[in-house]
């Protein structure tokens, strides 16, 4: 199954926004979706020990906002997170705390030369998948 990521312009550039205000720390948060369609962020704070090389959504407000996507009839879409240094490739710990199956993981790397990547996963039974990202205008 090669799943597409058709990801809205708008919500793309406030990926990249989020990621380039913390260079120094990763940036995380979740996805929702409405009828398949990514339309929300939500911002999460990061309470990893070691922000500048790992995430931990601050649990309180992760349940905030999955209680705010039922609210507004939305789904968990994605979860995604920056990488300051390194690639926008899944790393080890990314990796064995991907707890969400169902979820597709966007990593935004801000160590390209000058040039921000965004890349799209599956994470699941510790294997990594490569999902085509598409920007659309929505």
């Amino acid at each position: 199954m090669n799943l597409e990521i058709n990801l809205p312009r708008k919500l793309f550039n406030q990926l990249l926004h989020l990621a380039q205000i913390s260079p120094d720390q990763e940036v995380c948060g979740l996805i929702a979706e409405k009828q398949g369609l990514p339309i929300s962020c939500y911002p999460i704070e990061n309470a990893a020990n070691t922000p500048e090389n790992r995430f931990l959504l601050n649990s309180e407000q992760q349940i905030a906002a999955i209680r705010q996507m039922r609210e507004n009839g939305e789904n968990l879409y994605a979860i995604y997170h920056s990488h300051p240094k390194t690639p926008a490739f899944p790393s080890k710990i990314d990796i064995e705390m991907a707890a969400y199956p169902e979820a597709i993981y966007l990593i935004i790397s801000l160590n390209t030369k000058g040039i921000l990547e965004m890349r799209a996963f599956r994470l699941m039974n510790k294997a990594v998948q490569e999902l085509p990202l598409v920007l659309i205008e929505a």
